[in-house]
């Protein structure tokens, strides 16, 4: 956890204005997403003969449904002004939402694999990727357990906070890698150049890595 002290140095940074930002951003992100997957990678399916379809839903999940709603759950802290005990709410139910869209797009992937003929789990990215969803998955259910359960201790929780916000930046920010290594291997798969589809690749990438950047200044802050 960031102490006082540390935390007082950011204050020239206003949380608003971040916040504003990677909202920006995600707005951004989602549209370079849908604009590749629906114009240039011809749309979405789950089931269809045009198989890469089925992939497409892996990326869109992945991207928009875990990493951005992952990074707004992080972020509704400062963005709802509400009551502590709605802000748990609303962050726990954004990462909830993260989770099952991450969750269906492994499921997406894995399907496509097992239709094209193409075997699973021999890259870097799907290694970290599962290892990410499955960390997400146990932080999540701890989480409930220990913040919303009823049974849970006030002293047991107060002990858990900190290992909790840092076990949750550590795997947001895994969640971050696992789709710039995505976007570099489809980039080298579909043999992309400095063409439209190429170009668009790589602003999807840079824009999630402002947009983690972004979330990680509002934890500072």
């Amino acid at each position: 956890m960031v102490n006082k002290r540390s935390r007082s140095s950011y204050q020239v940074i206003s949380p608003l204005a971040v916040t504003i930002f990677a909202h920006l951003l995600f707005i951004a992100i989602t549209t370079l997403v849908l604009v590749w997957l629906l114009h240039f990678r011809e749309g979405l399916a789950f089931r269809t003969s045009n198989k890469p379809k089925i992939f497409n839903i892996h990326p869109l999940l992945m991207v928009i449904g875990f990493l951005l709603i992952a990074g707004e759950a992080i972020m509704a802290y400062t963005t709802t002004p509400t009551s502590s005990k709605n802000h748990k709410l609303y962050h726990m139910i954004l990462h909830l939402i993260a989770l099952v869209a991450g969750i269906i797009g492994v499921y997406a992937v894995f399907k496509y694999h097992d239709e094209s003929g193409i075997p699973h789990m021999y890259t870097f990215h799907s290694w970290i990727g599962l290892s990410t969803i499955t960390l997400f998955g146990l932080q999540w259910l701890l989480s409930f357990l220990t913040f919303l359960f009823p049974g849970a201790r006030t002293s047991t929780r107060s002990r858990v906070v900190p290992w909790h916000a840092l076990m949750g930046i550590i795997i947001f920010f895994m969640a971050i890698v696992v789709a710039l290594t995505g976007l570099v291997q489809k980039f080298i798969f579909l043999s992309l150049t400095r063409n439209e589809e190429g170009l668009i690749v790589n602003f999807i990438g840079l824009l999630i890595l402002l947009f983690g950047i972004s979330v990680g200044v509002t934890v500072l802050v």
